[in-house]
C-alpha cells in the first residue's frame, strides 16, 4: 500500500537528489557560502539585473567583503562564474558560466524528478 505523499516529501526528495548531484566528481565543489553566492548571481540573471563585484560584496548577509571577494576569485577559478568588462574598466560584472547554467539545469531536473508522482 502506498502511503500518501506530503508536499514536504517532494522537497526532501529534491534535497536528496541535489546532494547526490553535488557529490558527482565532474562538478567542482562549492562550499555553502559559494552556493549562496551562485544563487544570488543566478537570481540576478533571471531578473535580468546587472550584478557587479561590488554589489555582491555589499551583501551583508554573506559576510565580510574580503571573504566574499576571496570566494568570488575561487568560484572563478573553479569555472562557476566569470567577470565581464563593463563600460567602466574598474567595474566587473559577475556572470554565470555555461557550466553553472548546466548545473542549474541539472538542479531543475532534480526538482522535476522529485515532484513526479511515484
Amino acid at each position: 500500500m502506498n502511503k500518501p505523499r506530503r508536499p514536504a516529501d517532494v522537497y526532501l526528495r529534491f534535497l536528496n537528489l541535489a546532494q547526490a548531484l553535488r557529490a558527482l566528481p565532474s562538478l567542482p565543489a562549492l562550499d555553502p557560502l559559494e552556493e549562496r553566492i551562485l544563487a544570488i548571481v543566478g537570481r540576478a540573471r533571471e531578473a535580468e539585473q546587472r550584478l557587479c563585484v561590488r554589489d555582491v560584496m555589499a551583501q551583508a548577509e554573506l559576510g565580510a567583503p574580503a571573504t566574499i571577494h576571496t570566494r568570488l576569485k575561487g568560484m572563478r577559478k573553479k569555472g562557476w562564474i566569470l567577470l565581464a568588462d563593463t563600460e567602466d574598466s574598474r567595474r566587473k560584472q559577475v556572470e554565470l558560466t555555461p557550466a553553472a547554467l548546466a548545473y542549474f539545469d541539472q538542479l531543475s531536473g532534480c526538482l522535476m524528478q522529485a515532484a513526479k508522482p511515484d
